[in-house]
């Protein structure tokens, strides 16, 4: 096993190690001229200048707080990596057009203009080192929502035309094809049908008229199909009147993700619309972080009105179920540690739902230091995984999470975030690690104790 603990990121005392550099590279869509991607991308910045926007612009006091919370810049120690500096160009803009100064801002030239060669540089840190992962809005003393705020600088660069290439394709193919890694409605209906005759379970897809309609990620249907039959199981178990629907069951937004608001609108209407024609009472959203954010938290606001639906992630829907006696689970019996995907925690509040299915599963739970709301990333959030210059940076954030592991001494390790699944999963293939992250759904799929009386 590789021994991480003697050049832990977090020790003052270990050794530092460099990190490779990106390549110098940035990537562009489309064949503008320069001068018109810039105009575009200062349109942008400008229209999402908000009053909340300003309150935030105006209030950060240079503290360094929310250097010390993000994982990028513990791991290297790299200044340019603190993330209020991430929103730079963002700033510049706002403070010489739209601050309460901004006439003596121009007048002064007290901030330049933004540049096109700035934005260019800036992609990295508005992509590459940045999983939207919200500790740096937790620990910032003035409340400015610093993840937000990278969030929408985003939406500028998209429309610019400056987003790393792997992160706008998967985006592209995403809104063409209603899946970012090909999972299309066909290539779902042959693995539903293949994983129900495989694996001799039930799965319901394109029910008419259903109570609860689930939703999947493709990262589940095309890397983790046991992930679809685990939540089959349960469902089946429990009794429940359930559909997955073909016209709306991709959770996965990175329209959101790349800064598209649009291709973010789209996907998330899709499953809506599909709630509403099935008339589904309850949305379960699958083991993805960004996926609960993009419509437990956006939902609404993109629809124009109250969804007329209960939007639940997997782990409050199981969570539920067994407070209500509705799921009955065996014990396992063995230590476990839980990450706690930044999404569906930190920034969705859900942070005691997967604990309660913990203890219904009788583990012993060994919490990492900076465990729930404080948990740190895992370093694939936010489109960062699919950016390949990225990973000598991703990997060296990783280890933050195998330091955190290794000092649990637990058996098991789970998380409820296929995304972070994926992070882990290739963190132990770069370094030999010889741990596996399990999911939460899946413990518990494996771990049925019969139906429950409801």
């Amino acid at each position: 096993m590789t021994d991480i603990n003697t050049r832990h990121p977090l020790d003052l005392d270990a050794p530092r190690f460099s990190i490779r550099k990106p390549g110098v590279r940035c990537d562009k869509q489309g064949e503008m001229p320069d001068a018109e991607r810039l105009q575009i991308a200062m349109q942008n910045f400008i229209k999402d200048f908000s009053r909340p926007v300003a309150t935030y612009m105006e209030s950060c006091i240079h503290c360094g707080q929310c250097a010390q919370a993000c994982h990028f810049y513990v791991s290297s120690g790299d200044p340019k990596y603190t993330p209020i500096w991430k929103l730079e160009p963002f700033k510049q803009a706002y403070q010489r057009e739209a601050g309460p100064f901004a006439p003596l801002f121009r007048a002064f030239n007290l901030k330049h203009e933004v540049t096109l060669a700035e934005l260019e540089e800036w992609q990295e840190l508005l992509y590459d080192s940045c999983t939207l992962c919200g500790r740096c809005t937790l620990i910032c003393p003035m409340g400015i929502d610093i993840a937000a705020l990278v969030g929408l600088a985003r939406h500028a660069m998209f429309a610019a035309g400056l987003v790393p290439h792997e992160l706008w394709a998967v985006a592209e193919r995403a809104e063409r094809e209603g899946s970012p890694l090909g999972a299309t409605a066909k290539v779902l209906k042959e693995r539903v049908e293949w994983l129900a005759d495989e694996h001799a379970v039930e799965i319901v897809l394109d029910k008419p008229k259903a109570e609860i309609m689930i939703t999947l990620s493709s990262i589940e249907i095309m890397k983790y199909p046991a992930s679809i039959v685990a939540l089959a199981r349960v469902l089946n178990a429990m009794g429940a009147d359930w559909t997955l629907r073909s016209d709306g069951y991709e959770a996965t937004n990175f329209g959101m993700l790349s800064g598209n608001a649009q291709w973010q609108k789209d996907t998330t209407m899709k499953i809506i619309n599909a709630a509403i024609a099935c008339g589904a009472q309850t949305v379960i959203l699958p083991e993805c972080g960004h996926a609960y954010g993009a419509l437990r938290w956006q939902g609404a606001n993109i629809y124009g009105k109250p969804l007329p639906f209960k939007v639940l992630h997997i782990s409050e829907f199981l969570a539920e179920s067994v407070r209500n006696g509705e799921l009955k689970l065996k014990r396992i019996g063995k230590s476990l540690t839980y990450h706690d995907p930044c999404q569906v925690s930190r920034c969705g509040g859900a942070t005691q739902a997967p604990r309660e299915v913990l203890g219904a599963l009788g583990v012993e739970l060994r919490e990492m230091s900076s465990n729930g709301d404080l948990n740190w990333c895992c370093g694939g959030g936010g489109g960062v995984v699919t950016i390949h210059r990225a990973d000598p940076l991703r990997y060296k954030t990783f280890e933050i999470k195998m330091h955190q592991v290794e000092q649990t001494g637990a058996e098991l390790m789970a998380t409820s975030c296929a995304n972070c699944r994926q992070t882990f999963d290739d963190g132990q293939a770069h370094f030999n690690w010889d741990r596996t992250m399990d999911s939460l759904l899946e413990l518990v799929a494996g771990n049925l104790a019969g139906k429950a009386a409801k």
